[in-house]
C-alpha cells in the first residue's frame, strides 16, 4: 500500500476522490436550502477548496509556481471542470427521470444523485493533466 502511494497519479486520484466525496456529500446539505442547480455549484466550490489543499500538500509538492499562480491555475482548470460537471449534472437530471423506472420524491433524489455523480467523474483526467502541467508544474 505504501509503495502504491509513491505514485503521483494514485495520490491525485485519492485526493480527488476525497474532494469528490466532499463535493457530492455537501450537495445534499446545500439542497436543503437552495435549488439543485445552485447546490451543484456550491458543492463544487466546497470540493474545489478541499481538492486544492489536498493536491498542494500531498500530490504536487515541488511546484515551481507561486501560491498565487497555483491558485489562479487551479481555479481556471476547475472552472473548465465545473462547466463539465454542472452541464452533465443538469442535463442528466432532466433526461434520467424518463429513462429510469422511478417516481416520486425519492426517485427524483435518486436521479439527482446519479446525475451529480456522473458529472463529478467527467473531468477527472482532464483536470489531472491541467494540474500537472499548469497548476503545479515542476
Amino acid at each position: 500500500m505504501v509503495k502504491l502511494l509513491d505514485n503521483r497519479m494514485v495520490r491525485f486520484l485519492l485526493a480527488g476522490g476525497l474532494a469528490a466525496l466532499v463535493n457530492f456529500g455537501s450537495r445534499f446539505i446545500y439542497s436543503l436550502f437552495v435549488s439543485f442547480s445552485t447546490a451543484v455549484l456550491l458543492a463544487f466550490m466546497t470540493g474545489l477548496t478541499t481538492g486544492f489543499l489536498l493536491n498542494k500538500i500531498y500530490v504536487f509538492t515541488t511546484s515551481k509556481n507561486t501560491i498565487t499562480q497555483e491558485m489562479s491555475w487551479f481555479v481556471f482548470i476547475n472552472i473548465l471542470a465545473l462547466m463539465q460537471t454542472w452541464g452533465l449534472s443538469v442535463y442528466l437530471s432532466h433526461v434520467l427521470p424518463g429513462m429510469l423506472p422511478v417516481s416520486g420524491e425519492s426517485g427524483k433524489q435518486l436521479t439527482y444523485a446519479i446525475a451529480h455523480g456522473a458529472g463529478i467523474l467527467l473531468p477527472v483526467f482532464t483536470s489531472y493533466v491541467g494540474h500537472k502541467y499548469l497548476t503545479f508544474r515542476e
